[in-house]
C-alpha cells in the first residue's frame, strides 16, 4: 500500500515538472516574439555588472582586517617585565563600612610588606562618587600567573588571612574582580604622597577595537602628563573583557576639571577624543579617596 502511494506520488511530481517546463518554453517563445526577451537578459546583465562596479567601490573603503600573528596582550602589554595586576570590587554594608576598612588596614599592609608574597598593594580605596559605600583594591604580581599561584596558595595557609576572609564575608554585599595587564606606553603605578583624589575611568570597549584603542592612546597619553596626573593604564585578561581602566591621581575636584581642560589646548587631543569614542560601548567613573594604608596616597 506504500509503495502504491510513493509511486503515485512519483508519478504526479513527474507531471507537475513537466507542466512547468511546458510553461516556462512557452514564456520564453512569447517573450521572443514581441522582443521582449532581449531587454530582460540586457536588464539582468546591466544589474550584474553594477552590482560588480558598487562592490569594487565599496572595497575602496571598507577597512579589510589584517591578520595577526600574536595575541593582543602581547602587542599591546609590556616586554620587560611580567607583571599581572588584580583589581577588586567590594560592595560592603553601609552599616559595615568603617569595620570593613580598619579590617583592611590591619591585615592588608602585612601581606603587601611580607617578601613570602611575590604581591604589592598598589592602591586602595573607598569610592567618594560613583557607586556608594565601595572599596576598590589593586595589587600587582610581579612574575604574572605563576606568582598569583602562589600567593593564593600560601594565603590559604595563613590563619590571619582566612580570619580576616570570613569575617569580611559578613559584611560584603557582594564582590568581583578581574585580572588585568599594563599598556606598556602608560608609567607603572609607584606610591605617591598625598593628599590626592583618585580617578578611576572604566570602558566597555566594543569586541576587536583593543588595537585601535592602544594605538590612539600611545600618543595621547603624552597630553595627560603635565601635571603628572596619569597613574596607571590597564586592559582586562579575565572577567569582564574588554575592559580597559585609567586610573588618574589629582589635588582635588578643581584640579581635575582644570587639568582635563587643559588637554584641550593640545593640537591632536580633540582627534584622539573623536576617534576613541565610537570604540566604547559603556563608560564609568569613580572618584575614590584613598585608605590609610594605601601605598597612593
Amino acid at each position: 500500500h506504500c509503495e502504491g502511494l510513493i509511486n503515485d506520488g512519483g508519478k504526479m511530481a513527474t507531471r507537475v515538472l513537466q507542466s512547468m517546463g511546458n510553461g516556462l518554453k512557452h514564456t520564453k517563445q512569447g517573450l521572443q516574439a514581441n522582443g521582449q526577451g532581449t531587454v530582460i537578459i540586457r536588464s539582468l546583465s546591466a544589474s550584474h555588472n553594477r552590482n560588480r562596479e558598487d562592490s569594487w567601490f565599496k572595497s575602496l573603503f571598507v577597512r579589510k582586517v589584517d591578520p595577526r600573528k600574536d595575541a593582543h596582550s602581547h602587542l599591546l602589554a609590556k616586554k620587560e617585565d611580567n607583571n599581572l595586576y588584580k583589581i577588586q570590587f567590594h560592595n560592603v554594608k553601609p552599616e559595615c563600612l568603617d569595620a570593613y576598612n580598619k579590617l583592611c588596614e590591619d591585615v592588608l599592609p602585612s601581606i603587601h610588606a611580607d617578601p613570602e608574597y611575590p604581591c604589592e598593594l598598589v592602591g586602595t580605596w573607598n569610592t567618594w562618587y560613583g557607586e556608594q559605600d565601595q572599596a576598590v583594591h589593586l595589587w600587582r604580581y610581579r612574575g604574572g600567573y605563576p606568582a598569583l599561584t602562589d600567593v593564593m596558595n600560601k594565603l590559604r595557609q595563613n590563619k590571619e588571612f582566612m580570619d580576616y576572609r570570613n569575617e569580611r564575608g559578613k559584611m560584603l554585599l557582594s564582590r568581583r574582580n578581574q585580572l588585568l595587564l599594563e599598556f606598556s606606553f602608560w608609567n607603572e603605578p609607584v606610591p605617591r604622597s598625598g593628599p590626592n583624589i583618585y580617578e578611576l575611568r572604566s570602558y566597555q570597549l566594543r569586541p576587536g577595537t583593543m588595537i585601535e584603542w592602544g594605538n590612539y592612546w600611545a600618543r595621547a597619553i603624552e597630553f595627560r602628563q603635565q601635571n603628572h596626573e596619569a597613574v596607571g593604564g590597564f586592559f582586562s585578561q579575565i572577567g569582564s573583557l574588554y575592559m580597559v581602566h585609567h586610573l588618574w591621581a589629582y589635588k582635588d575636584l578643581q584640579s581635575r576639571e582644570d587639568t582635563r581642560n587643559a588637554a584641550w589646548q593640545h593640537e591632536g587631543w580633540d582627534e584622539v577624543v573623536y576617534y576613541t569614542v565610537p570604540l566604547i560601548q559603556h563608560m564609568e567613573s569613580r572618584i575614590m579617596i584613598p585608605m590609610k594604608s594605601s601605598p597612593l596616597k
